[in-house]
């Protein structure tokens, strides 16, 4: 029943996305297109707002029924714990799992409900960037090491990365009420797993992870839609 009522809201938040959102979609691949049979990772970067699941308005019917059952997506507990948003978020999706932002228990507890028919969605820099650019505590938005530890472990498959322009003209931190009839701005790209991983030649995994990181960290930078 979950399944169900899950993919009912995210079904519904893509209709009420369409009809109070209009958005500019650019294609980064060399196909402009997604086989979305075959995508195992989500990368989200540039976290700017909890309205962000109206980007759920590019994907197809069917890749919704899809995440309605084999989503897997860390939130952080700060979030899912508040009374509305946090049920709310539960319900939209069941695969979230509660982290602490720390790398605990609940890490270790999120990499196990991977499985290999998973799709696993993650905004890797693990905070969302205010209006000033910055982080709630003051700090520059940058991309943490999480996602080499899911990456580590998927070997096939396509990633898809989704650049965002930002939702702060939408939804700021703290504001309740999004604003209608804006523009939303993404850029996609779609990547062959391994192929991606190949381009980390490494020693070992701290190396691997390091050099992720600066690639996802030049994303951040240089691919999001600009103004």
């Amino acid at each position: 029943m979950s399944r169900f009522f899950s993919y009912f809201l995210l079904s519904g938040v893509k209709w009420l996305s369409a009809i109070f959102y209009r958005y500019d979609v650019q294609w980064l691949s060399q196909h402009q297109g997604v086989d979305w049979d075959k995508i195992r990772l989500i990368v989200f970067l540039n976290h700017t707002s909890l309205f962000e699941p109206i980007f759920i308005r590019v994907a197809p019917n069917r890749f919704i029924w899809r995440l309605s059952k084999e989503l897997v997506v860390p939130g952080a507990d700060i979030t899912m714990n508040r009374p509305i948003v946090g049920r709310f978020f539960k319900k939209l999706l069941p695969g979230v799992v509660a982290i602490t932002r720390k790398k605990d228990f609940s890490w270790s507890y999120f990499l196990e409900k991977i499985s290999p028919r998973s799709i696993v969605a993650i905004l890797p820099e693990g905070r969302m960037k205010r209006e000033n650019g910055l982080d709630k505590h003051g700090k520059e938005m940058t991309v943490r090491g999480g996602i080499a530890d899911i990456l580590h472990g998927v070997d096939n498959g396509e990633a898809l990365f989704v650049y965002s322009g930002g939702l702060h003209h939408i939804q700021t931190p703290g504001q309740k009420m999004p604003k209608l009839f804006k523009r939303v701005k993404v850029n996609l790209e779609v990547l062959d797993i391994a192929r991606y991983k190949e381009c980390f030649s490494h020693q070992n995994f701290s190396e691997f992870k390091a050099k992720l990181i600066d690639d996802l960290n030049h994303r951040l930078a240089n691919l999001i839609p600009k103004d």
